[in-house]
């Protein structure tokens, strides 16, 4: 998180992007939501932007985070996930993500540099099909960044939007916190697993290297 800090004091001496203009963006809010597959429960700590302006926000999103209905790998459709409205906030520069992993249990902390190609995605006009409302719909956008997060630090990163098909942004590798969950504030003790996930897990295991 050093990083995330620095990079905010560089562009503002006085504070993080509270001042500034709202972005120009062909939508007024884009979101980021955090998946975990069934079963393997997590507590997100944290979700932190730099935007490609070089300005800093923190925790702009947490907590429980959508559930996939898949155990072993991801779904071929992760957009569309639970997610913060991150409103007056430019495109995603990096994306910092700290999680409790509840079944090791383990914290960990993630960066996910957002590739230029991802935000030339994020403002094309789209003009998908959509089921729900058979039609095609005008004006449509991906202007959602969803990011998987499983046991053993892994994450993986799609950009995508309702109607349209995601696209892979990367798998990440997280490194595990040296203070701990909470901050270090929790004397190293993590959030409960429910007995739900613990009675899978007793009986199914943990399917690493699938993620």
């Amino acid at each position: 998180m050093k990083s995330l800090f620095l990079a905010c004091a560089f562009v503002l001496l006085s504070g993080c992007a509270s001042s500034q203009a709202q972005p120009r963006l062909p939508f007024d809010t884009w979101y980021a939501g955090v998946i975990a597959p069934d079963n393997m429960e997590v507590w997100v700590e944290s979700v932190d932007v730099i935007d490609r302006r070089g300005l800093a926000y923190e925790r702009v999103g947490g907590g429980v985070p959508s559930y996939a209905s898949v155990v072993t790998g991801w779904p071929s459709h992760p957009a569309g996930t639970a997610g913060k409205g991150l409103r007056g906030i430019d495109l995603p520069e990096i994306i910092f993500v700290r999680w409790q992993s509840l079944v090791e249990p383990q914290t960990y902390n993630v960066r996910i540099n957002v590739p230029e190609w991802v935000r030339e995605e994020m403002l094309k006009p789209q003009a998908p099909y959509c089921r729900g409302e058979k039609r095609v719909v005008e004006g449509m956008y991906r202007r959602v960044i969803t990011i998987g997060v499983a046991p053993g630090g892994i994450a993986k990163a799609w950009v995508g939007g309702p109607c349209l098909q995601s696209i892979e942004i990367g798998r990440f590798e997280a490194a595990i916190s040296k203070v701990g969950p909470y901050g270090g504030k929790s004397n190293g003790e993590h959030r409960p697993l429910s007995d739900k996930a613990k009675a899978y897990i007793e009986q199914h295991g943990v399917p690493y290297g699938s993620w």
